[in-house]
Protein backbone atom coordinates (compact mmCIF):
# COMPACT_ATOMS: atom_id res chain seq x y z
CA UNK A 1 0.00 0.00 0.00
CA UNK A 2 1.02 3.56 -0.79
CA UNK A 3 0.39 6.17 1.62
CA UNK A 4 -0.02 9.95 -0.27
CA UNK A 5 -0.01 13.15 1.26
CA UNK A 6 -2.54 15.41 -0.26
CA UNK A 7 -1.27 19.22 -0.53
CA UNK A 8 -3.59 20.87 -2.10
CA UNK A 9 -4.65 18.63 -4.64
CA UNK A 10 -0.82 17.66 -5.21
CA UNK A 11 -0.24 14.37 -3.85
CA UNK A 12 3.42 13.76 -1.88
CA UNK A 13 4.36 9.97 -1.24
CA UNK A 14 4.73 9.36 2.14
CA UNK A 15 7.50 7.08 2.42
CA UNK A 16 7.62 3.72 5.28
CA UNK A 17 9.61 4.13 7.99
CA UNK A 18 10.70 0.87 9.28
CA UNK A 19 10.18 0.10 12.91
CA UNK A 20 14.34 -0.32 14.01
CA UNK A 21 13.72 -2.84 17.08
CA UNK A 22 10.56 -5.18 17.71
CA UNK A 23 10.32 -4.41 20.76
CA UNK A 24 8.81 -0.95 19.70
CA UNK A 25 5.96 -2.86 18.04
CA UNK A 26 5.43 -4.58 20.89
CA UNK A 27 5.17 -1.82 22.77
CA UNK A 28 2.94 0.16 20.64
CA UNK A 29 0.66 -2.81 20.54
CA UNK A 30 0.22 -2.99 24.51
CA UNK A 31 -0.06 0.53 25.20
CA UNK A 32 -3.34 0.27 22.29
CA UNK A 33 -4.36 -3.18 23.03
CA UNK A 34 -7.99 -1.99 23.71
CA UNK A 35 -8.32 0.26 20.23
CA UNK A 36 -6.55 -1.77 17.97
CA UNK A 37 -7.73 -5.39 18.96
CA UNK A 38 -10.65 -4.72 21.51
CA UNK A 39 -8.35 -6.44 24.30
CA UNK A 40 -7.39 -6.05 27.71
CA UNK A 41 -3.91 -5.93 28.55
CA UNK A 42 -2.68 -8.85 30.83
CA UNK A 43 1.24 -9.34 30.96
CA UNK A 44 4.13 -8.59 28.75
CA UNK A 45 6.42 -11.30 28.50
CA UNK A 46 5.25 -13.78 30.39
CA UNK A 47 6.95 -16.91 30.98
CA UNK A 48 5.46 -20.51 31.38
CA UNK A 49 7.42 -23.78 31.39
CA UNK A 50 10.55 -22.09 30.05
CA UNK A 51 8.57 -20.47 26.83
CA UNK A 52 7.99 -16.67 26.94
CA UNK A 53 4.48 -15.37 25.84
CA UNK A 54 5.36 -11.22 24.35
CA UNK A 55 1.74 -10.16 25.20
CA UNK A 56 -0.94 -12.06 27.39
CA UNK A 57 -3.87 -10.39 26.49
CA UNK A 58 -7.71 -11.00 27.30
CA UNK A 59 -10.78 -11.10 25.73
CA UNK A 60 -13.85 -9.84 27.24
CA UNK A 61 -16.43 -10.84 24.66
CA UNK A 62 -15.58 -14.12 23.83
CA UNK A 63 -13.93 -14.83 27.45
CA UNK A 64 -10.57 -15.93 26.36
CA UNK A 65 -6.92 -15.32 26.61
CA UNK A 66 -5.01 -14.39 23.68
CA UNK A 67 -1.06 -14.52 23.12
CA UNK A 68 0.19 -12.40 20.74
CA UNK A 69 3.66 -12.81 19.40
CA UNK A 70 5.45 -9.97 17.55
CA UNK A 71 8.07 -11.26 14.55
CA UNK A 72 10.45 -9.66 12.19
CA UNK A 73 11.69 -13.28 11.06
CA UNK A 74 10.21 -14.25 7.90
CA UNK A 75 10.96 -18.15 8.25
CA UNK A 76 9.19 -19.04 11.22
CA UNK A 77 6.13 -21.05 10.87
CA UNK A 78 3.08 -19.02 12.05
CA UNK A 79 1.19 -22.94 12.66
CA UNK A 80 3.78 -24.64 14.21
CA UNK A 81 4.75 -21.80 16.42
CA UNK A 82 0.81 -20.93 16.85
CA UNK A 83 -0.36 -24.56 17.63
CA UNK A 84 2.64 -24.52 20.07
CA UNK A 85 1.52 -21.97 22.38
CA UNK A 86 -2.03 -23.05 21.96
CA UNK A 87 -1.36 -26.01 23.57
CA UNK A 88 0.98 -24.60 26.19
CA UNK A 89 -2.18 -22.43 27.48
CA UNK A 90 -4.51 -25.49 27.64
CA UNK A 91 -2.08 -28.28 29.32
CA UNK A 92 -1.48 -24.67 32.14
CA UNK A 93 -4.78 -23.12 32.41
CA UNK A 94 -4.35 -22.09 35.75
CA UNK A 95 -1.07 -20.47 35.49
CA UNK A 96 -3.13 -18.65 32.89
CA UNK A 97 -5.28 -17.54 35.56
CA UNK A 98 -3.44 -16.65 38.51
CA UNK A 99 -1.28 -14.40 35.82
CA UNK A 100 -4.76 -12.70 35.35
CA UNK A 101 -5.72 -12.44 38.56
CA UNK A 102 -1.84 -11.05 40.07
CA UNK A 103 -1.69 -8.56 37.37
CA UNK A 104 -5.04 -6.92 37.22
CA UNK A 105 -6.23 -7.71 40.86
CA UNK A 106 -9.19 -9.78 39.93
CA UNK A 107 -10.86 -12.97 40.83
CA UNK A 108 -11.09 -14.37 37.44
CA UNK A 109 -12.34 -18.29 38.23
CA UNK A 110 -11.83 -21.12 35.36
CA UNK A 111 -16.14 -20.85 34.94
CA UNK A 112 -15.48 -17.57 33.54
CA UNK A 113 -13.69 -18.66 30.91
CA UNK A 114 -14.42 -20.32 27.12
CA UNK A 115 -10.85 -21.98 26.38
CA UNK A 116 -12.86 -23.28 23.05
CA UNK A 117 -11.96 -19.53 22.09
CA UNK A 118 -8.45 -19.43 22.82
CA UNK A 119 -6.71 -17.85 20.35
CA UNK A 120 -2.57 -16.76 19.01
CA UNK A 121 -1.89 -13.58 17.11
CA UNK A 122 0.77 -12.76 14.68
CA UNK A 123 2.15 -9.30 14.67
CA UNK A 124 4.76 -8.30 11.85
CA UNK A 125 5.51 -5.37 9.46
CA UNK A 126 4.91 -8.31 6.63
CA UNK A 127 4.11 -11.94 5.86
CA UNK A 128 5.39 -13.97 3.28
CA UNK A 129 3.28 -15.53 0.88
CA UNK A 130 3.99 -19.02 2.66
CA UNK A 131 3.11 -17.56 6.05
CA UNK A 132 -0.73 -16.17 4.71
CA UNK A 133 -1.48 -19.74 2.67
CA UNK A 134 -0.43 -21.86 6.06
CA UNK A 135 -3.11 -20.21 8.18
CA UNK A 136 -5.86 -20.04 5.60
CA UNK A 137 -8.20 -22.06 7.20
CA UNK A 138 -11.55 -21.17 8.95
CA UNK A 139 -10.91 -22.97 11.87
CA UNK A 140 -7.55 -22.26 12.40
CA UNK A 141 -6.98 -20.00 16.10
CA UNK A 142 -4.13 -18.38 14.70
CA UNK A 143 -4.27 -14.61 13.46
CA UNK A 144 -1.91 -12.65 11.11
CA UNK A 145 -1.65 -8.65 11.77
CA UNK A 146 0.51 -6.11 9.73
CA UNK A 147 1.89 -2.78 10.71
CA UNK A 148 3.33 -0.46 9.08
CA UNK A 149 4.66 2.98 10.16
CA UNK A 150 5.51 5.91 7.88
CA UNK A 151 7.45 9.27 8.03
CA UNK A 152 4.70 11.64 8.98
CA UNK A 153 3.78 9.36 12.21
CA UNK A 154 1.19 7.48 10.54
CA UNK A 155 0.52 4.08 11.69
CA UNK A 156 -1.93 1.30 9.87
CA UNK A 157 -2.81 -1.86 10.83
CA UNK A 158 -4.84 -4.87 8.90
CA UNK A 159 -5.52 -8.21 9.93
CA UNK A 160 -4.64 -10.42 7.12
CA UNK A 161 -8.08 -12.08 5.55
CA UNK A 162 -8.58 -15.40 4.79
CA UNK A 163 -10.30 -16.49 1.75
CA UNK A 164 -13.84 -17.01 1.70
CA UNK A 165 -13.58 -20.62 0.13
CA UNK A 166 -10.95 -21.34 3.05
CA UNK A 167 -10.87 -25.06 4.05
CA UNK A 168 -11.06 -26.47 7.52
CA UNK A 169 -7.76 -27.59 9.25
CA UNK A 170 -8.96 -30.45 11.36
CA UNK A 171 -8.41 -33.28 8.46
CA UNK A 172 -4.84 -32.41 8.23
CA UNK A 173 -4.63 -32.74 12.11
CA UNK A 174 -5.93 -35.90 13.17
CA UNK A 175 -2.49 -37.95 12.50
CA UNK A 176 -0.64 -35.51 14.62
CA UNK A 177 -1.65 -36.05 18.16
CA UNK A 178 -0.47 -32.66 19.32
CA UNK A 179 -2.36 -30.80 17.07
CA UNK A 180 -5.39 -33.11 17.18
CA UNK A 181 -5.58 -32.16 21.02
CA UNK A 182 -5.33 -28.60 20.75
CA UNK A 183 -8.40 -28.34 17.50
CA UNK A 184 -10.88 -30.89 19.04
CA UNK A 185 -10.80 -28.01 22.28
CA UNK A 186 -10.87 -24.91 20.47
CA UNK A 187 -13.62 -23.58 18.31
CA UNK A 188 -13.41 -20.67 15.62
CA UNK A 189 -17.03 -20.29 14.28
CA UNK A 190 -18.80 -19.43 11.02
CA UNK A 191 -21.25 -17.90 9.73
CA UNK A 192 -22.43 -21.38 8.57
CA UNK A 193 -22.27 -22.52 12.30
CA UNK A 194 -25.37 -20.12 12.50
CA UNK A 195 -27.17 -20.31 9.79
CA UNK A 196 -27.44 -24.21 9.30
CA UNK A 197 -29.63 -24.66 12.42
CA UNK A 198 -32.33 -22.55 10.90
CA UNK A 199 -35.34 -22.79 8.23
CA UNK A 200 -34.24 -21.13 4.97
CA UNK A 201 -36.83 -17.98 5.94
CA UNK A 202 -34.68 -17.09 9.12
CA UNK A 203 -31.66 -17.35 6.98
CA UNK A 204 -32.90 -14.97 3.61
CA UNK A 205 -33.63 -12.60 6.53
CA UNK A 206 -30.30 -12.84 8.40
CA UNK A 207 -28.81 -12.19 4.73
CA UNK A 208 -30.86 -9.52 3.83
CA UNK A 209 -29.74 -7.64 7.50
CA UNK A 210 -26.16 -8.79 6.67
CA UNK A 211 -26.14 -6.94 3.06
CA UNK A 212 -27.53 -3.91 4.33
CA UNK A 213 -25.42 -3.34 7.10
CA UNK A 214 -22.13 -4.79 4.38
CA UNK A 215 -23.79 -1.43 2.39
CA UNK A 216 -23.73 1.28 5.33
CA UNK A 217 -19.68 1.55 4.93
CA UNK A 218 -16.52 0.25 3.23
CA UNK A 219 -14.61 -1.73 5.63
CA UNK A 220 -17.24 -3.48 7.67
CA UNK A 221 -15.90 -7.01 8.62
CA UNK A 222 -17.87 -9.95 9.30
CA UNK A 223 -16.60 -12.05 12.71
CA UNK A 224 -18.93 -14.49 14.06
CA UNK A 225 -18.47 -15.37 17.67
CA UNK A 226 -19.90 -18.09 19.65
CA UNK A 227 -23.18 -16.63 20.49
CA UNK A 228 -23.50 -13.65 17.97
CA UNK A 229 -22.16 -12.34 14.58
CA UNK A 230 -20.18 -9.48 15.07
CA UNK A 231 -20.04 -6.66 12.01
CA UNK A 232 -16.95 -4.59 12.70
CA UNK A 233 -15.19 -1.71 11.64
CA UNK A 234 -12.66 -1.28 13.77
CA UNK A 235 -14.75 -1.36 17.07
CA UNK A 236 -18.16 -4.06 17.28
CA UNK A 237 -21.34 -1.53 15.46
CA UNK A 238 -23.79 -4.08 15.33
CA UNK A 239 -23.99 -7.72 16.63
CA UNK A 240 -26.81 -10.34 15.49
CA UNK A 241 -27.67 -13.52 16.93
CA UNK A 242 -30.15 -16.46 15.02
CA UNK A 243 -33.12 -17.57 16.76
CA UNK A 244 -35.32 -20.05 15.37
CA UNK A 245 -37.96 -18.20 14.26
CA UNK A 246 -35.94 -14.52 14.32
CA UNK A 247 -32.53 -12.61 14.65
CA UNK A 248 -31.87 -10.76 17.52
CA UNK A 249 -29.29 -7.82 16.84
CA UNK A 250 -27.68 -5.25 19.06
CA UNK A 251 -26.41 -2.02 18.26
CA UNK A 252 -23.23 -0.98 20.09
CA UNK A 253 -24.04 2.23 21.54
CA UNK A 254 -24.24 3.51 25.59
CA UNK A 255 -27.41 4.78 27.23
CA UNK A 256 -28.74 7.61 25.82
CA UNK A 257 -26.39 7.97 23.30
CA UNK A 258 -29.01 6.39 20.08
CA UNK A 259 -31.28 8.73 18.09
CA UNK A 260 -34.64 5.97 18.16
CA UNK A 261 -37.85 8.64 17.53
CA UNK A 262 -39.49 5.00 16.71
CA UNK A 263 -39.05 3.83 20.19
CA UNK A 264 -37.95 0.47 18.26
CA UNK A 265 -34.79 -0.41 20.22
CA UNK A 266 -35.41 -1.82 23.78
CA UNK A 267 -33.22 -0.21 26.15
CA UNK A 268 -31.08 -3.37 28.04
CA UNK A 269 -28.58 -1.55 29.78
CA UNK A 270 -29.21 -3.11 32.77
CA UNK A 271 -30.29 -6.70 31.78
CA UNK A 272 -27.93 -9.84 30.71
CA UNK A 273 -27.08 -10.27 26.64
CA UNK A 274 -24.90 -11.35 24.41
CA UNK A 275 -23.82 -9.22 22.05
CA UNK A 276 -22.11 -5.75 22.63
CA UNK A 277 -23.96 -2.24 23.38
CA UNK A 278 -27.24 -0.95 25.96
CA UNK A 279 -30.00 -1.58 22.76
CA UNK A 280 -31.62 -4.60 20.81
CA UNK A 281 -34.49 -5.49 18.87
CA UNK A 282 -35.99 -8.94 18.27
CA UNK A 283 -36.59 -8.91 14.30
CA UNK A 284 -39.33 -11.46 12.26
CA UNK A 285 -39.05 -9.60 9.18
CA UNK A 286 -37.62 -6.49 7.13
CA UNK A 287 -39.89 -4.13 7.64
CA UNK A 288 -38.21 -1.77 8.96
CA UNK A 289 -34.92 -2.59 7.61
CA UNK A 290 -34.11 0.78 6.24
CA UNK A 291 -35.13 2.76 9.76
CA UNK A 292 -32.91 -0.01 11.51
CA UNK A 293 -30.11 0.77 9.14
CA UNK A 294 -30.31 4.12 10.01
CA UNK A 295 -30.25 3.41 13.79
CA UNK A 296 -26.57 1.25 13.09
CA UNK A 297 -24.77 4.26 10.84
CA UNK A 298 -25.05 5.91 14.03
CA UNK A 299 -22.97 3.69 16.00
CA UNK A 300 -20.87 3.70 12.60
CA UNK A 301 -20.45 7.50 12.45
CA UNK A 302 -19.54 7.56 16.39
Amino acid sequence: MTLYLNNIGKLKEVKEKPFKLEKDIQKLFEANLDTLMNLQFVKSEFTIKGKRIDTLAFDKQSKAFIIIEYKRDKNISVVDQGFTYLSLMLENKADFIIEYNESLKQTLKREDIDWSQTRVAFVSTSFTENQIQAINFKDIAIELWEVKQFENDTITISPIKKSTSAESIKPLTQNKEALKSVSDEIKVYTEEDHTSRVTEDIQELYFKFKTAILNLSDGIEVQPKKDYIAFKKGKNITDITILKKSIKLWINLKKGKLDDPKHLMEDVSEKGHWGNGDYQILIENDKNLEYIMSLIKQAINL
